[in-house]
């Protein structure tokens, strides 16, 4: 095994590629419940009829755990809008196609949704108390439903392999809640990426798609923020807390 082939670098973690085989290695202050989690969340997908690269093994390399899973040859949605722009709007389709499907099912032994966001907005540091409750009384009033949620999909999560199939890529934020919620941290994920025009031509797309009005989306944007706010960066806290205060 030779971890000399990067394939992507996230935050606190990197992916290699040896073989047919993809190796997700996680910085030290990941615990070992963290990645069992991880590899059992993507392990209980793999039982849906969601096309997810199969997970093989998880072990120690050296001081840092690794999840090892089948490598998918193909572009992500996000090489693909970069090497060619003409097609984004046709990869954003490709997306709400996928994440409508995810949409439609559920799956057992999966966290609720709206346990995952309490839980997050009382971690979050940058906001007060008074804010907290707010945001908390907001969430408990919101919608729920049972549906998967993959709870980070943007163009970077799902890969189109070189047969036309798209695969979707990183599970360890996925819940169980309302479609709405997830749909409106995709919609995040534009915005944080910089990608505005992309964010609302999404909105539209995914709202028309599902019957779900953009202002039921748009509802669940401050405890989506908040959200992000317990475990996103520096650089994202002040756009954030926009969305907070700006609902």
């Amino acid at each position: 095994m030779k971890l000399d082939r990067v394939i992507a670098v996230r935050n606190n973690k990197t992916v290699y590629r040896d073989g047919d085989c993809c190796i997700k290695v996680f910085d030290k202050d990941f615990t070992k419940a963290d990645i069992l989690k991880e590899a059992l969340i993507q392990a209980r997908m793999e039982e849906t009829s969601l096309n997810v690269p199969a997970v093989r093994e998880v072990r120690r390399l050296g001081s840092k755990w690794a999840i090892f899973t089948d490598y998918v040859r193909g572009k992500t949605l996000e090489r693909l809008i970069s090497e060619q722009p003409v097609r984004k709007k046709d990869c954003i389709d490709l997306l709400i196609r996928v994440q409508r499907e995810v949409h439609s099912l559920t799956c057992p032994g999966i966290e609720p949704l709206k346990e995952k966001l309490h839980r997050r907005i009382l971690r979050a540091a940058v906001l007060d108390a008074e804010t907290k409750e707010t945001l908390l009384a907001k969430l408990t009033a919101l919608p729920d439903d049972h549906k998967i949620c993959h709870g980070d999909l943007g163009p970077a999560n799902i890969i189109v392999s070189e047969y036309g199939k798209p695969y979707l890529l990183d599970w360890p934020h996925a819940a169980l809640g309302c479609p709405a919620a997830d749909a409106a941290r995709s919609y995040l994920v534009f915005w944080l990426s910089g990608d505005i025009d992309g964010a609302e031509y999404y909105l539209e797309r995914y709202s028309a798609a599902s019957g779900i009005p953009a202002t039921g989306i748009r509802d669940w944007m401050p405890v989506v923020a908040a959200s992000q706010c317990a475990r996103g960066n520096e650089k994202e806290r002040e756009f954030l807390l926009y969305w907070i205060k700006n609902p």
